[in-house]
């Protein structure tokens, strides 16, 4: 079997460090976690509102409904330009403010991150490059000890973050599952790493568009994997919901039309798997990450007996593990993707 450290390339080199960085992340916020959580639970916000574009964004959606099931606060994701463009400062008084980045460099960010500060919120950041100007905007920083990460498509440090909220739902909440999980994590990362997703992603050589179909905390992922698709091996992937999909974007599929499915492995998996029945049924390729694929579809290998909350993460890791393979078989260059580059500056 070869596995991502095999392959190459930067992307699946950096991809293999994901046990090594879970436990960095670990030992990096031992002793940020509980001063924050006893701020939380001494005055609790009536909202937790994120800051993030990209893949951080995408981890940001993971958090979203990990915190809301674990804390029961919703968690809205504000738009960076609401600062930058259009002036506005947020009212945020009480409320959390998370702000993800890998580089903490675009404008966009500090100045949405500062007008959140501005109007009232304890502001929490996850960052990976703790020397950016980002870090100094914090009430609370989150070291996600990523380490340097040079291929564009980002990986460890999407791992990170999505880690980072599970510690920090898990700290919050109290809740044993979620602690258990996190402490799983690093070998439930390595054993992710050793599942080859490249035979299966091999059918899509040749696509040209596909769905990727989460649910719950699926969603950040399925909208992840689109956004790799897209930038590392030049096929036009969206992402929608195991409900969403169902709707207008249902009238596309037809015979051949190739989907990802991301069974959850939680309450949304008998939905989610449904879903993948009905793709079928009018003629789509299915590639499923979850237990037990119905005859026909293409099963996409997991760790057997990871947490569900891991579950999602599990299948970040899983994936990038077959990514470059599949830029490479489209003679593409998964390090290099055309007209990007490492830092991207929005205003």
């Amino acid at each position: 079997m070869q596995n991502a450290s095999q392959d190459g390339s930067l992307l699946g080199r950096e991809a293999a460090e994901a046990e090594a960085v879970s436990r960095r992340l670990a030992l990096r916020l031992a002793p940020v976690l509980p001063g924050l959580v006893a701020r939380l639970r001494a005055h609790p916000p009536a909202v937790v509102a994120t800051c993030a574009r990209g893949s951080s964004d995408h981890a940001a959606t993971f958090g979203k409904y990990v915190l809301e099931r674990a804390v029961g606060l919703p968690v809205a994701s504000l738009g960076p330009s609401l600062a930058s463009v259009y002036g506005g400062t947020p009212a945020l008084a009480g409320a959390l403010f998370i702000a993800v980045s890998q580089s903490g460099r675009s404008p966009d960010a500090l100045r949405l991150t500062e007008a959140a500060r501005a109007g009232g919120a304890l502001v929490a950041v996850m960052l990976n490059d703790e020397s950016a100007p980002l870090a100094a905007l914090a009430d609370v920083l989150l070291p996600l000890a990523a380490g340097p990460e040079h291929s564009v498509a980002a990986t460890k440090s999407f791992l990170a973050a999505g880690l980072a909220f599970l510690h920090l739902a898990a700290a919050w909440s109290g809740d044993p599952a979620l602690v258990a999980a996190v402490a799983t994590a690093p070998a439930a990362l390595a054993a992710a790493g050793d599942c080859d997703w490249g035979p299966a992603m091999a059918e899509l050589n040749a696509a040209r568009s596909l769905y990727v179909i989460g649910r719950g905390p699926g969603l950040g992922i399925a909208l992840e994997m689109a956004l790799k698709l897209k930038e590392t091996c030049g096929i036009h992937a969206e992402a929608f919901s195991a409900a969403e999909v169902l709707h207008g974007p249902l009238a596309l599929v037809g015979p051949g039309f190739p989907v990802l499915v991301l069974d959850p492995g939680d309450e949304g998996g008998a939905s989610t798997r449904d879903t993948a029945g009905r793709l079928a049924e009018v003629g789509a390729t299915v590639l499923y990450a979850g237990r037990d694929p119905e005859p026909g579809w293409t099963a996409l290998p997991l760790p057997q007996g990871a947490p569900a909350a891991l579950l999602p993460l599990l299948q970040a890791r899983a994936f990038y593990g077959g990514l470059a393979r599949l830029a490479a078989a489209r003679g593409l260059d998964p390090d290099s993707p055309p007209n990007l580059r490492k830092v991207t500056r929005t205003v």
